[in-house]
Order: C-alpha cells, then structure tokens, then sequence
C-alpha cells in the first residue's frame, strides 16, 4: 500500500466521520423528527462522494473516444 492509498483511506474515513456527525447534529436540531429522510440524504452523499466504498475509483480523466 503506497503513500496516496494510506492517504485516500484516511481522507474517506475522515469523510464517513463528518458525514455521521453531520447527521446526528441534524437529527438533535430536528429532535428527530426527519430522521428517515436525513438518512436518505446521507446515503445518497456518501454514495456520490465515494464514501461508502462500494463504488468504484472513478479515472483521473474521462475516457476520450
């Protein structure tokens, strides 16, 4: 494992860390009212950003054909 992977993972594991903290500060604003949908809206952040994990590393650049 190479100096940018220890680096990627720190940097998502960060990433996960902030969103987590982000909701539960929503879901104490709300009182938990909207939880359910804050949690929809998370999965979909972290989907979109990689977070997760179970999407792939998208290249560098797009493939130009």
């Amino acid at each position: 494992m190479g100096i940018f992977d220890r680096f990627k993972d720190h940097a998502r594991s960060k990433g996960k860390d902030m969103s987590d903290t982000a909701e539960r500060g929503v879901n104490e604003k709300t009182g938990n009212k909207y939880t359910g949908q804050v949690d929809d809206a998370q999965q979909r952040i972290e989907g979109t950003t990689g977070l997760k994990g179970d999407r792939p590393d998208r290249p560098d650049r797009p493939d130009q054909r």
